[in-house]
């Protein structure tokens, strides 16, 4: 398995640019900064009834680094904001020596916040010390557990760095540890076994596993929300195909692994009805989280970070029942004289223009044909193929 691959090489991509909103004059990255604290002050990062998070972050950011304009982030903030949960005392504080024991606990999220902010004032507000001394130290290290909670930590850190925020930075350790659940320990863990059948392809391995028998008869309908009973039933073979992936060429196999990513989200659909997938959404967005962070984190901690992503993209993918990919329906698709610009105006002016998932999805394709290039128009038919067909979730 790659995350225990002496020989593997660190990844050598370029930084995104990094928007610093704390001190710019500019009124919409004024906006972007005002609404992020007002969301902070106002609203817990985690719904106390159901098991979701407060996503307002990524779709004030994305919309921004897709040009929003200020009067259309405070609407998303004003439609967005009806939906969030406001702030709740905990049952108790956490302190530095024993916030161990509260970790999983979404009881704890203020607490959690209290702690951490307080933890950055003891690092001087230095709040990249403050995540490097909880995510990267001591047993069992929060970065592990990244992808806890559908993947919504990572993703939350990623606009952390992106946009030089400490409130994010804050919220994202917040949210690492009420989400902390079972699936941190294989990464604290990692099995040395090799897997048999190892493959350089994620392509590859998602169609050796659509073809297991052992993940058929799973479930009628598609659940990522049941991930822990899946893992109860099928553990040894996720792993097994997890450990299957043999990386040598860590750069191109993570661009491999986004353009795959993208392929879920938008070429798994019955080829009559394009419906999208929230949830194989998600890996999209959560693999773009990753390409943010890539460069940022120790070396050390750059390929067990790309496995992190790699498990949840397997266990996604098999709780959502295994869907066929169709390359052809990228690859075929016709533009129809459609440009980036068209793509940028569905996700900022268009009918969509207020869903997270939606928005952030379009900017993870827009970003990586700017990383990777063109590929003759394949990152623009996928974003123009979503952005043309999506009619809400499934």
């Amino acid at each position: 398995m790659g995350i225990t691959n002496s020989k593997l090489q660190a990844i050598d991509i370029p930084p995104v640019q990094i928007h610093d909103i704390e001190t710019s004059p500019e009124k919409r990255t004024r906006t972007l900064k005002h609404l992020i604290r007002a969301n902070h002050v106002n609203h817990s990062i985690a719904f106390r009834r159901i098991d979701n998070s407060n996503d307002l972050p990524h779709i004030l950011g994305s919309a921004y680094l897709l040009g929003a304009e200020s009067e259309h982030l405070h609407d998303i903030y004003d439609e967005k904001t009806s939906e969030l949960d406001s702030w709740e005392d905990s049952p108790g504080e956490v302190s530095k020596h024993d916030w161990r024991d509260y970790l999983g606990d979404r009881r704890y999220q203020r607490a959690f916040i209290d702690f951490f902010e307080d933890e950055l004032v003891r690092f001087g507000y230095d709040w990249k010390a403050v995540l490097a001394e909880y995510l990267l130290n001591g047993h069992e290290p929060l970065i592990n557990g990244l992808i806890c909670g559908l993947g919504h930590p990572l993703i939350h850190l990623a606009y952390a760095y992106e946009l030089d925020n400490s409130v994010l930075a804050i919220e994202a350790l917040g949210l690492c540890a009420i989400n902390n659940d079972f699936l941190h320990k294989y990464l604290d863990n990692p099995s040395s076994t090799p897997a048999p059948n190892p493959s350089r392809s994620v392509l590859a391995i998602f169609a050796r596993v659509r073809k297991d028998p052992r993940f058929n008869n799973l479930s009628i309908h598609p659940d990522s929300s049941k991930i822990e009973v899946l893992f109860e039933k099928h553990e040894d073979a996720i792993l097994e195909h997890w450990n299957s992936w043999e990386i040598e060429n860590l750069g191109k196999q993570f661009e491999e692994s986004m353009d795959v990513a993208i392929l879920l989200l938008t070429a798994t659909h019955k080829i009559s009805y394009p419906a999208y997938d929230i949830f194989l959404a998600r890996l999209l967005t959560t693999c773009h989280a990753v390409r943010i962070l890539l460069p940022i984190v120790p070396a050390e901690w750059q390929i067990p970070l790309v496995m992190e992503w790699w498990l949840l993209a397997l266990t996604v993918y098999i709780a959502q029942l295994r869907p066929e990919i169709n390359e052809s329906y990228i690859k075929d698709y016709d533009l129809r004289g459609r440009s980036w610009k068209w793509v940028d105006d569905k996700a900022i002016k268009g009918q969509y223009s207020k869903d997270a998932q939606f928005v952030t999805a379009i900017r993870a394709i827009k970003e990586s044909s700017a990383l990777w290039g063109e590929k003759d128009g394949w990152y623009l038919k996928a974003a123009v193929k979503f952005a043309d067909g999506f009619a809400g979730w499934i």
